[in-house]
């Protein structure tokens, strides 16, 4: 691998999962060869100091800037060409395709022979919108390779590039640390903590936000409860929609069947998968197909766990579930059909422990972070 600049605006301690899947990539390089330039997380003073001591226990060096938005800015190309010369730097990796993309050509001039675009979800729903159309358009005549994390992501964004740059697209998603999230991860401490140790659990780990769909699971709990009365849906994360969440529970009158965690700290995800019987998050597509899930990692965590998953059909989440093998896709924001196929699982524990083994062994034989981390370098 050439040395590589890293240019994003989405970089630990900043939460969220570009920014996990960016920083688990950049764990798997050489840290002799690795340079990251970020945006500042927060400008408060808590978040300076939390962003010093996260850059302090890297093993690579990270660059800073001013700017907690990092775009691709006159100011900012300059200074990304800038660093790829301080540092020697031959290759570019962009953490967002849309927008930082577009200092590719600024770069290849500062002698980056090597520019590689990774696209999440956001630049499926650029597709769609003329303008900034266009501007993918740009990136990929710019970037040598564009990634993409499914095959949902790849065909929206390919036919908004010209067929050479199309055919340059390379698949690589995030992946999953298969030793870190596995079916002895600690889920039987964590339900006897909460109280739930005789209690069918369905878990949701997520976000809180109304792409994701615990609205739809709490919808779903009456007819869950009809057929599996002691069930309990356990939701972990945090978010913006928690109080909406909690009204909807009462308003239901399924209160006494959901918890709420809050936000869990990255640590203690694995064992709050293994808290679940079944895992569900059954996402659904917004604002007219801007608002989509680019994979769902979170289903191939919850496989390498043993858990089998119900998943939305929103977006790239079909391409994390071997559909009637691993699990399930349902319509994303049916209630009716999210609560059938639960309800299915909880009845029937040898169905769930072979969907389980299944996807525990698709997360080991596809998605393992070395195999992904052995792709990246080969781009780069």
């Amino acid at each position: 691998m050439d040395k590589t600049l890293i240019v994003t605006n989405d970089f630990p301690p900043r939460p969220g999962g570009i920014q996990a899947f960016l920083h688990s990539m950049a764990l798997r390089l050489d840290p002799s060869e690795v340079v990251v330039y970020a945006s500042t997380w927060k400008r408060t003073r808590e978040g300076v100091e939390a962003t010093a001591r996260f850059d302090a226990a890297q093993p690579f060096t990270v660059v800073r800037d001013r700017t907690t938005m990092l775009l691709p800015t006159p100011r900012v190309t300059r200074r990304a060409a800038g660093l790829l010369r301080e540092h020697g730097c031959s290759s570019v990796w962009f953490g967002a395709a849309a927008p930082l993309g577009l200092m590719a050509p600024a770069l290849r001039r500062a002698g980056a022979r090597r520019l590689v675009a990774t696209a999440h979800g956001h630049e499926a729903g650029w597709a769609q919108l003329p303008a900034a159309r266009q501007l993918l358009r740009r990136i990929g005549e710019g970037t040598d390779t564009i990634t993409y994390l499914g095959e949902y992501t790849r065909s929206r964004i390919a036919a908004a590039l010209t067929p050479q740059a199309a055919a340059r697209m390379v698949q690589l998603p995030p992946g999953v640390d298969e030793k870190t999230f596995h079916p002895g991860s600690g889920g039987d401490e964590v339900r006897a903590r909460l109280g739930l140790s005789d209690r069918p659990v369905v878990v949701c780990v997520s976000r809180l936000v109304p792409r994701k769909g615990q609205d739809t699971l709490i919808l779903a709990m009456p007819r869950i409860l009809a057929a599996v009365p002691d069930a309990v849906l356990l939701i972990v994360g945090g978010g913006p929609y928690r109080k909406e969440l909690e009204k909807l529970a009462a308003g239901t009158g399924v209160a006494d069947s959901v918890r709420f965690t809050g936000a869990v700290p990255w640590e203690e995800l694995p064992a709050h998968y293994g808290a679940g019987d079944v895992f569900a998050m059954p996402c659904r597509t917004r604002r007219g197909g801007l608002d989509v899930e680019g994979l769902g990692i979170v289903y191939l965590e919850a496989s390498a766990t043993g858990l089998p998953v119900v998943a939305g059909d929103s977006g790239g989440a079909p391409d994390a579930v071997l559909d009637g093998e691993t699990g399930w896709v349902v319509r994303g924001g049916s209630a009716e059909d999210a609560a059938e196929r639960i309800v299915t699982l909880l009845e029937d524990p040898e169905l769930r422990h072979r969907m389980g083994e299944r996807g525990r062994v698709w997360v080991e034989e596809r998605w393992r972070w070395d195999l992904l981390a052995e792709r990246l370098q080969d781009l780069l």
